[in-house]
């Protein structure tokens, strides 16, 4: 995925009410951007690191700017939880994620039960549903997910599990934006339910894989499937 706008560079003063971060860009101006991720972004946030920014001329946003990545430990860790879903689609689309490789079918948001999940896809044999979530926590070399406590994504489980049941295949996709990690697992410590329901979800056939991205300021690719570890 290509940025079709030229990011905006500065240095993270804070982060606060968990939707906003006061940045100074290069020029001096201190302005406030919108940051997408509602979680603790716990171990990618670092005052005075560089970040870069998506500019908004939309007049009706308070926010003219939008939060996309941070540089941390040499490399830059994507925090906008929107590009995993745009991540995702482009790479079920273009058969460059080999898991979920073959559909010739795909839409954004389709909902089952009680539930909407990030993608439908199908081709003439098979139909999916899957969930996508954004992983930016690291612990020594693992990618953790969640970083807060996510009921919301709890229910996605249990909705998989229904779609799994009805003969549909059910996929949970983790998108890992950053480099600095050769595993995935669940922060079990933060959100112990979340990691019985994923365990659960597993045993009932509900597939799990992990991909990590390279992030920078030009484009973010998929670049490999990481190995899991859940327990």
């Amino acid at each position: 995925m290509i940025f079709d706008t030229e990011l905006v560079h500065g240095k993270l003063i804070k982060r606060y009410k968990r939707f906003l971060a006061d940045i100074s860009l290069d020029n001096g101006d201190i302005i406030t951007a919108h940051c997408t991720n509602s979680g603790s972004m716990k171990s990618c946030i670092e005052v005075g690191a560089s970040v870069y920014l998506t500019p908004n001329d939309d007049p009706s946003r308070r926010t003219k700017f939008t939060w996309e990545m941070i540089h941390i430990n040499g490399d830059w860790v994507g925090v906008n939880t929107l590009m995993p879903n745009k991540l995702a689609f482009e790479g079920i689309t273009n058969n460059s994620i080999d898991k979920l490789a073959g559909y010739n079918f795909a839409k954004r948001e389709v909902k089952f039960s009680d539930s909407r999940f990030d993608i439908y896809a199908e081709n003439d044999t098979e139909k999916c549903f899957i969930e996508v979530k954004n992983v930016t926590m690291k612990s020594e070399n693992y990618a953790l997910f969640p970083d807060a406590v996510t009921s919301r994504g709890l229910k996605h489980l249990k909705t998989l599990v229904e779609v799994k049941r009805s003969g549909i295949r059910a996929v949970m996709l983790y998108i890992i934006q950053r480099t600095d990690v050769d595993t995935f697992g669940i922060a079990k410590s933060i959100d112990p339910k979340y990691n019985s329901g994923l365990l659960r979800a597993i045993s009932e056939g509900v597939e799990v894989i992990a991909m990590q991205a390279k992030v920078s300021p030009q484009e973010i690719i998929l670049q490999k499937e990481l190995p899991i570890n859940i327990y």
